[in-house]
């Protein structure tokens, strides 16, 4: 992409900060289907990355990372990648990949990427593990570049500087590079030109002026942890209240409200926190665990959705805001995707507690691998920086499709195709009732009928299913195995059409079956769709 056109968009749209939302966003409460625990029916789709690990530019699909950690959304919709181990800032525009800032000058003897501490041309600069970026009214980029200790400024005319710290461990105050951090992971740019800084490894908050000056926020810990016999290693500690008397344990990620305050992913306490920056006060909004006073460097990681206070996390890292103010959650030990609204928090991505993985598909079934971090686009979709998979993945809300009617008969919907059928399915005793060859066909199954025992037969690739005619019951045949189950409700003839339990075959075939009681249509969809290479 032409770097003097993008930084003119940003010059035109100064008033639309990072992952703001348009008119057309998408809503994820008013706009969302849920289903019978309120979870919300979401697909899950690679956007970019092939999955190998490398540094290669091009089309989104066949492009490489190297643990892409953090997002970020411009004005103008372009992604930047915080491409951490190939030490570049990357972006996404318009179905390609392509280098913001950083370049790739030189391999260590494993063949992997060196990073470095530079300014200068975004071409020409070194960035060692950049993390979290933000965006400011002006289009000045600002990153979190980790691994140099330090806060990079990429400028409208794609020159990189150094905004705070030299390149050295430590925790100091001060203008400019005379202050210090040690691995700040995240960063947010306030309207008024302030910076928030995540300082995770010195366990606290700073705070950037306009004039550069840094000042930290909260108490450092003070606390040790015998990690083995004999050997302690600094540790952070948990205190809410006062802020400057508050504590962290390796805050790993930052968002602003509306009100100018800030959201704190606490990844060690396993908890979201919530900074008061008028009042000067620090809350938990969610999660929970205690950490050994003197055995322990984190509290445990755990999962549980429910209630905020009850909510369980697993090292949550990226933020990210909705339209309406909902949080998005990078839970990146859970390999899922949280979102905390009114007070809840549920589970919109990913499979908490299973094997990691890769796969696209639905709510409870795609899978995820140590996912970092989020944001949300001008629609309302959710970008994900998959880390391990090397992939970015998109959230969606499911929606049914447009040309779906809107009348009282009872509808079928096929992933986001509506099926249109002869002689209209029935709503009988609770359970939907459909004519079995237009379901059995959009499925792509053949349908046969044993007149001699009543029974239906739908077979596909060796997968066979059977019923009898005004009997309950079902069996399943699949790769030479048998499986039966009972059902309240059996095929019948009407309209000289023979009727089938929907959701009793649908899950037979592994379709996950909702029903929409507003437009009264029954939604079958795939769980997955493996990826795997």
């Amino acid at each position: 992409m032409n770097k003097a056109v993008l930084r003119a968009a940003l010059a035109v749209l100064a008033s639309v900060m990072i992952g703001g939302q348009g008119a057309l966003a998408a809503s994820w409460e008013t706009d969302s289907l849920r289903g019978p625990e309120q979870q919300i029916m979401v697909n899950v789709t690679s956007q970019a990355g092939s999955g190998d690990m490398g540094s290669m530019n091009g089309a989104e699909k066949n492009a490489t990372f190297r643990i892409p950690s953090r997002l970020a959304v411009l004005p103008d919709s372009t992604v930047l990648i915080s491409d951490s181990r190939n030490h570049m800032i990357r972006m996404l525009a318009q179905g390609r990949v392509g280098t913001y800032a950083g370049i790739l000058y030189e391999m260590d003897g494993k063949g992997f990427p060196v990073g470095g501490l530079l300014d200068g041309p975004g071409d020409m600069a070194l960035f060692q593990e950049p993390h979290g970026m933000a965006v400011d009214a002006g289009g000045n980029v600002y990153v979190a570049d980790a691994g140099n200790h330090a806060i990079r400024k990429i400028d409208a005319s794609g020159r990189v500087s150094t905004v705070a710290g030299n390149g050295l461990i430590g925790l100091k105050d001060g203008r400019g590079k005379d202050a210090s951090f040690y691995r700040p992971t995240d960063v947010v740019a306030a309207p008024d030109g302030t910076l928030y800084v995540a300082d995770t490894l010195n366990h606290v908050i700073r705070r950037i002026t306009p004039s550069g000056e840094v000042k930290t926020l909260n108490a450092p810990s003070a606390r040790a942890v015998e990690v083995s016999p004999g050997q302690a290693s600094p540790a952070g500690d948990y205190a809410d209240g006062d802020l400057k008397q508050a504590k962290f344990n390796e805050p790993g990620g930052l968002v602003m409200d509306d009100k100018g305050n800030l959201y704190v992913s606490d990844s060690g306490n396993q908890r979201i926190r919530y900074i008061d920056l008028q009042a000067g006060t620090v809350t938990t909004v969610a999660g929970g665990g205690t950490a050994s006073a003197t055995k322990d460097l984190y509290a445990p990681g755990d999962y549980a959705d429910g209630e905020a206070g009850h909510a369980r996390f697993n090292f949550p890292l990226g933020l990210a805001r909705t339209r309406e103010g909902g949080l998005i959650i990078a839970d990146s030990q859970n390999h899922a995707v949280r979102y905390l609204w009114n007070g809840r928090v549920t589970t919109l991505a990913g499979v908490p507690g299973s094997t990691t993985g890769e796969l696209d598909g639905i709510e409870g079934h795609a899978r995820m691998h140590r996912p970092t971090g989020v944001a949300v686009q001008a629609d309302g979709s959710i970008l994900v920086a998959d880390a391990y998979n090397n992939k970015l993945r998109q959230i969606r809300l499911y929606s049914l499709p447009a040309d779906l009617p809107k009348d009282n008969n009872v509808k079928v919907v096929v992933d986001d195709q509506w099926i249109p059928f002869e002689v209209h399915p029935d709503l009988t005793n609770g359970r939907t009732m459909v004519p079995v060859r237009t379901l059995a066909e959009a499925l792509g199954y053949e349908v046969t009928f044993d007149a001699g025992t009543r029974t239906v037969r739908l077979s596909k690739d060796g997968t066979i299913i059977e019923m009898g005619m005004d009997r309950n019951g079902l069996k399943r045949t699949a790769k030479g195995r048998e499986w039966s189950s009972e059902t309240d409700a059996a095929p019948y003839i009407k309209q000289d059409r023979m009727f089938v339990p929907i959701r009793f075959v649908a899950e037979a075939i592994g379709l996950d079956v909702q029903w929409d009681n507003a437009s009264r249509t029954a939604i079958l969809r795939h769980k997955t769709i493996d990826t795997a290479r």
